[in-house]
């Protein structure tokens, strides 16, 4: 077996074991590994990445955020190259929400082409669980402000000609809300309450 299988390996049962205690939000409560994990095959597959350290570090992209890993942990178990990419991709928690939104747009254009091709994917499978399961108490309003704020974050990334690209724009054309202006507000309440559950990390 390749090493680069192995990597890809021992990225999956690391950041399992990382995130075992962790579930989404929707209503079947399915395992928080999933999302990392569907990062990295959006990658693989519909971006065509090869890389397998960029493809580990998809996987492992919320271990510092949102587990106890730390960085030196990553540098030890993966090399410098795979921590480094997840560090340029984790967000820092001490800083409002606000802030650390608008320093992904701020920050896009300096990260690495293994970075920014993480963060399109990762914007890619949350604009898909967005439309599938929407989080609870999401109104229509917040839904539409994380859409635009995600395109906003994915164009200030350094890489405009990259097929991941692509990807997201038909994501985004699929995303956008129609225009509601002319419907009635408990209609929309409505509908949006069938689609609940699932979460989004801003």
């Amino acid at each position: 077996m390749s090493k680069q299988i192995l990597l890809i390996l021992k990225a999956c049962e690391f950041a399992a074991d990382k995130h075992r205690n962790q579930r989404r939000k929707d209503h079947a409560r399915t395992p928080y590994i999933n999302h990392p994990l569907a990062v990295a095959r959006v990658l693989a597959d519909e971006g065509g990445v090869k890389d397998a350290e960029i493809l580990a570090a998809a996987i492992l992209h919320d271990t510092l955020e949102d587990t106890q890993t730390t960085l030196e942990e990553l540098r030890k178990a993966f090399g410098r190259r795979v921590a480094s990419l997840v560090a340029e991709v984790t967000d820092d928690k001490t800083l409002p929400k606000q802030v650390r939104k608008q320093r992904q747009i701020d920050h896009g254009p300096s990260k690495s082409q293994g970075a920014a091709l993480i963060k399109v994917a990762d914007k890619i499978c949350n604009l898909r669980d967005l439309r599938r399961s929407p989080p609870k108490h999401w109104t229509a309003e917040r839904r539409d402000k994380y859409i635009k704020w995600a395109s906003a974050v994915v164009r200030a990334l350094p890489i405009p000609r990259h097929r991941i690209r692509r990807v997201f724009e038909s994501e985004y054309a699929s995303s956008e809300l129609p225009d509601l202006s002319g419907v009635n507000s408990k209609t929309m309440t409505s509908r949006t309450n069938k689609h609940r559950g699932g979460t989004i990390n801003e």
